[in-house]
């Protein structure tokens, strides 16, 4: 299930949108659901989303949209930087 980025936006100050994103993220994982939060820009928004238990992320937070053989590089380094 995907968060759109109007709720992701807003957190963790918006105390509704942080509801309604613990809800959604919730019901999801009841539903056996994997759940993916879109629009993902700064630390805070990343840090309430992992408390929140959301599995996954996509956003500037790690990368604009890259042209493929650019996307390929930062893989290659994204991944020297995990291991």
């Amino acid at each position: 299930m995907k968060i759109d980025r109007s709720f992701v936006r807003h957190v963790p100050e918006d105390r509704d949108n942080c509801s309604i994103v613990h809800a959604v993220i919730d019901m999801a994982h009841q539903l056996g659901l994997r759940v993916i939060a879109e629009g993902v820009e700064e630390v805070p928004q990343l840090e309430f989303l992992r408390q929140q238990g959301c599995d996954d992320i996509q956003g500037y937070y790690y990368s604009k949209p890259l042209p493929p053989a650019d996307f390929a590089e930062w893989a290659r380094g994204f991944a020297e930087k995990a291991a």
